[in-house]
């Protein structure tokens, strides 16, 4: 799978106690209606904590958000609300979830469905609302983060 080029996500929720973590296996689920789905490892604290909130939010990253990528995937920040201290971040109007400035998009999800997934469970989100940002994407391929550089007129 490390061959497989994903987009990176950060997924917050907000419940007894807020959470965020680094992710990328998100997609894209229905149109009609808006659904995603996000994988999360039945050990993560942000198992429990989009359990507790019933939703969750997702921040599309973009290229130069690899701090931040790195920042929510590290095991030392402060726990709950403390590790939204040092960026910058905005309130979403439905559910006042952390959402990250500088996104490509952001999303607001309630918890539609719960499955079991080997590890991990795949939480079911539909989509409350739906934002976009501007920028180049930040994507994970290979076991490393890099960023989308399109294809210009020269090169295509």
């Amino acid at each position: 799978m490390a061959q497989f080029a994903t987009g990176i996500t950060v997924l917050t929720a907000r419940g007894t106690l807020a959470h965020a973590m680094t992710a990328n296996a998100f997609t894209s689920v229905s149109l009609d209606p808006p659904m995603v789905l996000c994988c999360v490892a039945r050990t993560a604290r942000m198992h429990e904590t989009i359990l507790d909130a019933k939703g969750f939010g997702v921040s599309v990253l973009s290229s130069d958000q690899e701090g931040l990528a790195r920042y929510f995937a590290s095991r030392g920040r402060p726990g709950g609300m403390a590790q939204f201290e040092r960026i910058d971040w905005f309130p979403g109007r439905h559910t006042g979830v952390p959402l990250l400035t500088g996104s490509l998009a952001w999303l607001e999800c309630d918890l539609e469905e719960v499955y079991e997934g080997g590890d991990h469970s795949i939480f079911l989100g539909l989509v409350r609302s739906a934002s976009r940002g501007a920028g180049q994407a930040l994507l994970f391929l290979d076991g490393g983060m890099h960023r989308y550089d399109p294809p210009t007129a020269r090169s295509a």
